[in-house]
């Protein structure tokens, strides 16, 4: 039989960890929050007026695109989401001040998100078009919380190679370390995935806001943020060595 190659056994470990992972069930937890954020992304650029509520990088350029004149853009719409996201960061900070166990921070987490996408849900639902200014900003604001909240505690739990809405250092990582032998070919299949991951988000938000009810481009981030959440749940009743912060 052939050997697996590197970058495919670095996928699959991130997928499926081995037991004794030092990261345990979290890589394949945190790919599910990559998802999210393309979903997110997707709808709140292409439903919510060319803003982006998860991707800050984007979001800044985008502001000074706004500030410089171009059209179709929105100031208050890109200060709102850097606002919300910063509020939403913050707040973690301050409230979760010395975690003891990575599964339950990242349950309390995705708690948190699921409670601000059901929130974006009833406004999408029992409210008129969320293009409209009404509806647009509390979305806006919603979401850029939810993403705060998701990036900071995605940044506590520190596993290597899963930030779950940056790829420019990602893409780097990938390319810089192509030649760098076994160990960074295994590092660059969890690399390749989170792209993927993010890509299929991307597209999956694209179809819904594109074809689909609008509703269901809201639902969407919400039903897979409480899967996750789910899987989450059981996880963070391990007592194995994963649980203990780096």
């Amino acid at each position: 039989m052939a050997p697996v190659h590197p970058v495919l056994r670095g996928a699959v470990r991130t997928v499926v960890p081995a037991p004794g992972e030092r990261h345990g069930p979290l890589p394949p937890l945190l790919l599910g929050l990559t998802v999210v954020t393309g979903l997110v992304d997707a709808v709140s650029y292409l439903l919510l007026g060319h803003v982006f509520t998860a991707n800050m990088t984007g979001n800044v350029v985008i502001l000074g695109f706004a500030l410089a004149g171009a059209s179709g853009f929105s100031p208050a719409a890109s200060l709102l989401a850097l606002a919300g996201f910063s509020v939403g960061a913050m707040a973690w900070g301050r409230l979760v001040r010395s975690p003891a166990h990575r599964g339950r921070t990242l349950v309390l987490a995705t708690a948190t998100e699921a409670v601000l996408f059901g929130l974006a849900l009833v406004v999408v639902v029992a409210g008129p078009a969320p293009d409209r200014p009404g509806i647009r900003y509390p979305l806006i604001a919603l979401a850029a919380l939810a993403m705060g909240t998701q990036n900071a505690a995605v940044r506590a739990l520190a596993v290597p190679d899963m930030a779950t809405n940056v790829l420019t250092s990602t893409i780097t990582g990938i390319a810089a370390d192509a030649a760098l032998g076994e160990s960074a070919e295994v590092r660059s299949g969890r690399r390749l995935l989170v792209v993927v991951a993010m890509l299929l988000g991307a597209f999956a938000g694209g179809m819904l806001v594109l074809h689909a009810a609008r509703a269901f481009a809201v639902t969407a981030p919400f039903a897979l943020i409480l899967v996750v959440l789910g899987a989450a749940t059981r996880a963070a009743r391990s007592r194995a060595d994963w649980t203990a912060f780096p």
